[in-house]
């Protein structure tokens, strides 16, 4: 049983219009080659000094990611490594809100650009080994939601699975087949250890590159939705969550755990509005304040469990909420 035909997965590139030059008098194209190759030689010369800093400094990043986490759990490497200069720190684009009648693959480009292999192996990396301590405090709640799966779903999809940690609460069920969706495609080779790890057959795990306002996948053609600590960082919230419901099935579930804006009024809440926009700069579009549990109940979901939890290893970003949304 395959959880998505391949022909979901027949994407197009595109390549970038050709650029129109304008004719110029042969001194002049003389004179630009020559200022060209002085740049293109300052600009190798550059290249070379910064791919020596990177090696001098890509070995004890994630040293220092385990000493630094300011803000949100999920993504706190990245006020260390932005830090260097070294990584690229990308504008927020515009939601798109028809993304889903359009190619994934164009969709992901535009919300997620290409990023270095570097960049997005150090990230995995880095991922896979700095979330015990939060992993370990929340395994609890997640016990308690993920078992409403057992029997009840085999086509199961995740949504920012990145490496992985919940496979332990689903994969050894008989018969579940998963679609693990990320944009960052280093996130592969940790979420399938991580599967086989837990009792999942690597048959019956698929990993595809894509962001979640935009699935791969047929309306109506999966048991249940995972998705824990995404919506504080998809660019539209509320096009997620349609996505969501167009590939449940009718009665299929959608199991989530999110961090929310503190209350109003509150000193957290206060330090959230105030650290939020450097947040999204320096930790991948995460969100510290947004009140995504509003967003799940305003969806359009049959019926909605609901849970709220205050975390100690999260630091800034609480409170938790939890539960499940039925299609």
């Amino acid at each position: 049983m395959t959880l998505i035909s391949s022909n979901l997965f027949s994407w197009n590139y595109f390549n970038n219009p050709t650029t129109q030059q304008t004719p110029t008098s042969t001194s002049t194209s003389n004179t630009q080659f020559s200022t060209l190759k002085r740049i293109k030689s300052k600009c190798s010369s550059i290249t070379d000094n910064t791919q020596k800093e990177s090696k001098k400094i890509l070995p004890n990043l994630l040293e220092i990611s385990n000493k630094y986490c300011p803000c949100c759990a999920r993504r706190h490497l990245l006020g260390a490594v932005l830090g260097t200069g070294l990584f690229p720190i990308f504008p927020s684009l515009a939601s798109d809100n028809n993304s889903s009648s359009q190619d994934p693959m164009s969709v992901l480009n535009r919300i997620h650009p290409p990023r270095p292999d570097w960049y997005e192996e150090l990230y995995a990396s880095a991922m896979d080994k700095t979330m015990k301590s939060y992993e370990a405090e929340i395994a609890g709640y997640k016990s308690r939601i993920f078992a409403s799966l057992r029997g009840k779903a085999n086509k199961i999809l995740e949504i920012g699975i990145g490496t992985g940690p919940n496979f332990k609460y689903y994969a050894d069920y008989p018969g579940a087949n998963v679609l693990g969706v990320d944009p960052n495609r280093k996130m592969e080779k940790y979420a399938l250890a991580a599967a086989e790890a837990a009792g999942l057959q690597p048959s019956n795990f698929k990993f595809v590159q894509a962001v979640a306002e935009a699935l791969p996948l047929n309306d109506a053609s999966v048991d249940a939705v995972v998705g824990t600590l995404v919506l504080c960082s998809v660019k539209d919230v509320d096009q997620t969550l349609q996505e969501v419901k167009r590939v449940l099935k009718p009665g299929g579930i959608y199991i989530f755990v999110e961090h929310v804006a503190a209350k109003d009024g509150t000193l957290l809440r206060f330090v959230q509005g105030i650290l939020d926009p450097v947040q999204q700069t320096v930790a991948d579009g995460c969100h510290l304040a947004r009140n995504t549990a509003d967003n799940i109940a305003n969806a359009g979901f049959s019926g909605i469990d609901v849970n709220q939890a205050v975390l100690s290893s999260a630091s800034l970003i609480n409170p938790h909420v939890y539960g499940i949304a039925r299609r």
